[in-house]
């Protein structure tokens, strides 16, 4: 179930011409399940009209017109107490002040006065303004108060000046929002490390040997263990995949620097989840220079690749307090993957058949089974990455429960 299933997202407008780009994340938001109400400042109706958010949320947009209107008994302490997350965006430096300093002479700023939900801001305003000592000071109090904050971004304004101030764009924010609602997860606290995607073995300065990994479910996992209130580092082979906000991504190309990174990063932590697909094998020698075909076909001599798991078994009492695994093989699933979890003092296993065309490297959807150091075995259907994600993360949290 995704994280904003039947949550109920309060989302102000206020007069920005980064208003339009409002419309386009309560569209996201409804199309992931949210219920968005939308309430606009009058400025911010001089951008983009209440009809605009209706068409897109199903859902009454609000006005100040509503605040002395028969909608409710008192609207903004309904609205206010209601939902799950105000998220104000964008926000002005107008709306920054008020909500600092506790002005409700608006509807927006009334709703967040009254509103007892985490609230999140992303500011949208020219640099000077954003630069502004007095603005400055309003965002210390406001994140001294517990208000989260998307940006702003840097990048060219509408007056034409270049710097600090751009509304982030709406699908960055919707990472944030993600992060806002995942405080206080059944992982909140806990510090996780996830691996994903396929390393790369130098054969010369342009070639390398590597494998299929999308680095798909790794990623999925790292956005799942945020959904939850982890604190993440995802360690990350080379991939096109955008990393989820909130991750601390620290890079990895070949077998060692993901060794040397996940040995580093997993010191002290509450889990690892190792959904790479580390080489096995590596060049033994790695040319100089570029191989060239009139020189022959090259004989590659390869040797074995660190182990990283066996690895982390060994830590001893460095070890991260819960270790899972992955198995992706081609024959004898559960046989490798339950050998592979015993050799490696694994808390945990999730195997899958790369053979099969829905649930291999590169597809959206997997087919997993997962195997217990207690000898359980649980068999998941073919879902999507998201959802399989989901599902390791609650039993991972199960397992720092009872352990």
């Amino acid at each position: 179930m995704s994280i904003f299933s039947e949550k109920h997202i309060l989302l102000a407008v206020t007069g920005s011409i980064a208003a339009y780009k409002a419309a386009d994340l309560a569209s996201k938001l409804t199309q992931a399940g949210a219920l968005v109400d939308v309430i606009l400042s009058p400025a911010a109706e001089k951008f983009v009209s209440p009809l605009t958010f209706q068409s897109v949320t199903g859902r009454k947009a609000f006005t100040d017109a509503d605040l002395w209107g028969g909608e409710a008994h008192i609207l903004h302490v309904g609205l206010g107490h209601s939902a799950d997350l105000l998220v104000a965006a964008p926000c002005t430096a107008n709306t920054l002040a008020k909500m600092a300093q506790g002005i409700a002479d608006n509807l927006v700023s009334i709703t967040a006065l009254a509103a007892r939900c985490p609230i999140l801001v992303a500011p949208a305003m020219d640099v000077g303004m954003f630069e502004h000592p007095a603005t400055q000071e309003n965002v210390r109090i406001l994140r001294e108060r517990g208000v989260h904050f998307a940006g702003p971004d840097e990048g060219r304004m509408a007056s034409g000046l270049v710097g600090r101030g751009r509304f982030v764009e709406p699908p960055e924010l919707l990472g944030h929002i993600r992060l806002a609602l995942g405080f206080g997860g059944k992982l909140a606290g806990k510090k996780i490390v996830v691996t994903a995607g396929g390393t790369q073995e130098p054969i010369d300065p342009v070639r390398v040997v590597t494998n299929k990994s999308s680095g798909k479910q790794g990623y999925a996992l790292a956005q799942a263990a945020l959904d939850a209130g982890g604190t993440v580092s995802l360690v990350a082979a080379p991939t096109s995949l955008t990393p989820p906000v909130g991750a601390k991504v620290v890079p990895a190309r070949t077998a060692q620097e993901m060794l040397e990174a996940v040995l580093a990063e997993s010191a002290g932590v509450d889990a690892l989840v190792m959904a790479a697909a580390v080489a096995d094998f590596r060049p033994k020698k790695v040319a100089g220079n570029k191989l060239k075909k009139r020189d022959g076909i090259p004989q590659i001599e390869l040797e074995a690749a660190p182990d990283v798991l066996l690895a982390v078994a060994g830590l001893g009492s460095g070890r991260p307090r819960i270790v899972i695994g992955f198995a992706a093989e081609s024959r004898d699933l559960l046989e490798n993957a339950e050998v592979k979890l015993k050799s490696k003092n694994l808390d945990m296993i999730a195997a899958n058949d790369i053979s099969a065309v829905d649930a291999g490297f590169g597809a959206d959807t997997n087919r997993i089974t997962l195997l217990y150091a207690d000898g359980r075995r649980e068999s998941l259907p073919l879902m999507g990455k998201d959802e399989a994600a989901e599902v390791i993360v609650k039993r991972l949290a199960v397992l720092l429960e009872t352990k």
